[in-house]
């Protein structure tokens, strides 16, 4: 049946939007090209007009005689012809351009229209994602645990001020008491000079004798002579 009636596969797609808009342009750029056209032709019946004008062809228009064909009249019928075929293009150009326009916006339209549908099935499909995770998650097992974490941390203060008090200290100390003797301590010390100085000639506890210094012999003398 098929091969006698042929099948609906073999029917030509439906032009789409953007074809009928490609289309319409390239039928807008086939008008441009002939309005050119028409244009330079206009341009030259001017030129052609322009000598005409105040040679022996020029056209006379005295009511008692007849009107004469002469080469500017032929020229402008020419002229006029071209003219009247110019606006018939630019009306259709209007026209096509018109309706470029439309299909343009219609076009925009559907992919807007597109873009929205696709976000709301993305905003559908996260919002299932969302429903399904928040559907697993215990709000007051959430809760206990941040109970629990609180405690724990209470617990881990009181263990370091418990830790870090002091022993055999007294509660109480004067702080002018302990700046005064600080003070003294200081006095003492500028009074007394530095401690090292005074030890320099200062002989050490464990020796019983001053040192004897010894007179250098001859033989010493000569010794050093030799070893100079």
């Amino acid at each position: 049946m098929n091969r006698i009636f042929g099948s609906s596969a073999s029917k030509k797609p439906r032009p789409t939007l953007q074809d009928a808009i490609s289309s319409t342009d390239t039928r807008m750029a086939s008008i441009e090209v002939k309005v050119k056209k028409l244009d330079g032709e206009l341009a030259r019946y001017k030129e052609q007009m322009a000598r005409l004008r105040n040679g022996p062809g020029k056209l006379t228009t005295a009511p008692p005689l007849p009107l004469v064909h002469t080469p500017q009249n032929a020229i402008q019928e020419r002229a006029l012809r071209t003219l009247r075929q110019k606006r018939m293009y630019e009306a259709q150009l209007a026209q096509l351009t018109q309706q470029t326009f439309n299909m343009e916006s219609a076009a925009l339209a559907t992919e807007n229209l597109r873009n929205t549908m696709a976000t709301v099935d993305a905003m559908q499909q996260a919002n299932k994602e969302l429903r399904k995770q928040y559907g697993k998650i215990d709000v007051d097992k959430i809760e206990n645990i941040h109970y629990d974490m609180e405690d724990l941390l209470e617990q881990a203060n009181e263990i370091q001020e418990t830790l870090g008090r002091s022993y055999a200290v007294p509660d109480e100390i004067d702080e002018a008491e302990l700046q005064a003797e600080l003070d003294a301590l200081e006095l003492d010390i500028e009074e007394e000079g530095p401690s090292y100085l005074n030890d320099l000639n200062k002989v050490p506890d464990f020796v019983d004798e001053p040192p004897v210094e010894l007179s250098e012999t001859p033989e010493q003398k000569e010794a050093v002579k030799t070893t100079a």
